[in-house]
């Protein structure tokens, strides 16, 4: 009987790595070295799997077994896998040795992996040190990916997404361990487990991230579906983070997303014949507030995608959500967009283009979250849902989940409870106290639209009743004890000949 998979184990082997590079070097720096080297494991261990597989098949025919291998989803060339770069790792140029291994892999694969290891080099002076010092960090970042415990074949870990869980556990753990920097690339598992509940994609939904980091909240909603027919395509301007999103997609075998890199709001890709493509689903936790956003190129878009304002220049919430709306079927596209709570309330032309929003009859729901749920901020966030599909319906719903939460260190937590209470709410779309209202169009053009919770759930609650007349028994009582003890310790005193 095979050994069950422990996931915690593998996390943890896989975290120790880390000591490789903590201290010399910036976790948003040495991540990138940890989960490629993930990335080249798991791939070795695939590929060792499908070799033994085919050479059962085959009985040791080598030409049917290099035929079959050359089918496969991915090629790993010869000398490229984890254990011909195990064998190297006292060379004095084991550096050079794994560039060299990541770009044959890159070129055997390139409608899958080309550019992905670009931004990364086993051998950079400036991020790893000298020669000596470089060697030494490598050898043993070797070693600790040598585990025998670290076995990641198909063959062993079955059915269990444990690369894909180690891969996110590495990312969470990077993003809560370097602040802000990290944390920019990540959604909470959490948070993109209700959103992608929220936006509720039906099979042979194309589904869209425009700000996609390292993949997860894309990854969660393409689970949500609950089989294989989807489309996925994200969008991610930082390099790094893109080359973590292409490898992501493909240790969660989604290897067939579509993954640009680029700037959505001043230079999209996903693009037919100059217009935008449309998406079924369109997700985003998108930087909030981002300052120097693209606003001169926004007076010239082509895709006319701000035609109901342009944000300003230092806000670019309602950019990314102009490109979403805009990015949507029109019809029956669902947008899901993750913003700060200014985004509710504030003036100008975010206001104005909030008000169009609204009378065009785009917003479904928004929901407050709790504060300190993502890494390196403790700002409280909401959720605004679009749909573009609502019909006769007019009102908005309004939850205030703010309160409901596991309250951690550093950072609160969604729980399951808490997760099934919003989506349960949203689908029943009714008022209950205290918690969610369904507001009227009328009502919220009264309050000038302006979409502040508090505005609409009165979570306010009242102190009981103080009865004065308990109160004063009680205190009565109290001062008629205090009187007795006095006249006991009096009487204790004089015993003891003091006081006279």
């Amino acid at each position: 009987m095979a050994k069950e998979v422990n996931q915690k184990e593998i996390n943890d082997i896989v975290w120790k790595a880390c000591d490789t590079f903590r201290g010399a070097i910036d976790p948003a720096e040495y991540k990138n070295y940890i989960l490629t080297m993930l990335f080249i494991k798991y791939v070795s261990d695939w590929w060792k799997d499908k070799r033994e597989e085919y050479q059962r098949k085959y009985k040791g025919d080598t030409g049917r077994v290099e035929r079959a291998l050359s089918r496969e989803r991915f090629i790993l060339p010869k000398g490229c896998d984890f254990d011909s770069l195990y064998k190297k790792r006292n060379a004095a140029n084991v550096g050079e040795e794994i560039d060299k291994a990541l770009a044959a892999i890159e070129d055997a694969n390139k409608t899958k992996l080309e550019n992905v290891f670009r931004n990364i080099s086993f051998n950079s002076e400036a991020a790893l040190g000298e020669a000596k010092e470089r060697n030494r960090r490598l050898k043993h970042l070797l070693d600790d990916f040598n585990d025998s415990r670290l076995d990641l074949r198909p063959s062993v870990i079955s059915d269990h997404d444990v690369i894909g869980d180690v891969y996110e556990y590495l990312i969470e753990k990077f993003a809560a361990g370097a602040g802000k920097k990290a944390g920019e690339f990540y959604t909470p598992r959490q948070v993109s487990r209700l959103l992608a509940k929220l936006v509720n994609p039906k099979p042979g939904a194309l589904i869209l991230d425009p700000a996609c980091g390292s993949g997860s909240l894309l990854i969660r909603v393409a689970n949500e579906i609950g089989n294989d027919n989807y489309a996925l395509f994200g969008q991610e301007n930082n390099g790094s983070t893109w080359a973590l999103c292409r490898m992501n997609m493909f240790l969660h075998n989604k290897d067939s997303a579509r993954i640009e890199w680029c700037n959505s709001l001043t230079a999209p890709k996903l693009v037919e014949e100059d217009r935008l493509m449309k998406f079924d689903i369109v997700v985003a936790n998108p930087p909030f507030s981002l300052d120097k956003w693209g606003y001169d190129e926004a007076r010239v878009d082509i895709y006319n995608r701000f035609h109901r304002g342009i944000p300003p220049k230092s806000k670019g919430d309602y950019a990314f959500i102009s490109h979403m709306i805009e990015s949507a079927v029109e019809g029956r596209g669902r947008i899901g967009v993750i913003v700060p709570h200014g985004v509710l309330f504030r003036g100008g032309a975010e206001g104005r283009i909030r008000q169009k929003l609204i009378e065009e009859n785009l917003l479904d729901a928004v929901i407050g979250l709790p504060a300190q749920l993502f890494f390196g901020t403790g700002i409280p966030a909401a959720i605004l849902v679009f749909d573009k599909g609502r019909g006769e319906k007019t009102d908005v719903l309004f939850i205030d989940a703010s309160r409901e939460y596991e309250d951690g260190k550093r950072q609160n937590k969604l729980r399951d409870q808490d997760i099934e209470k919003i989506v349960a709410s949203y689908r029943r779309y009714e008022t209950v106290e205290k918690y969610a209202y369904r507001a009227t169009i009328e009502e919220i053009r009264e309050a000038e639209y302006n979409l502040n919770i508090p505005r609409y759930v009165d979570t306010f609650e009242e102190e009981e009743e103080i009865d004065i007349e308990a109160v004063q028994k009680e205190i009565d009582e109290l001062e008629r004890q205090l009187a007795e003890t006095r006249a006991q310790m009096r009487a204790y005193l004089k015993e003891l000949g003091y006081g006279g």
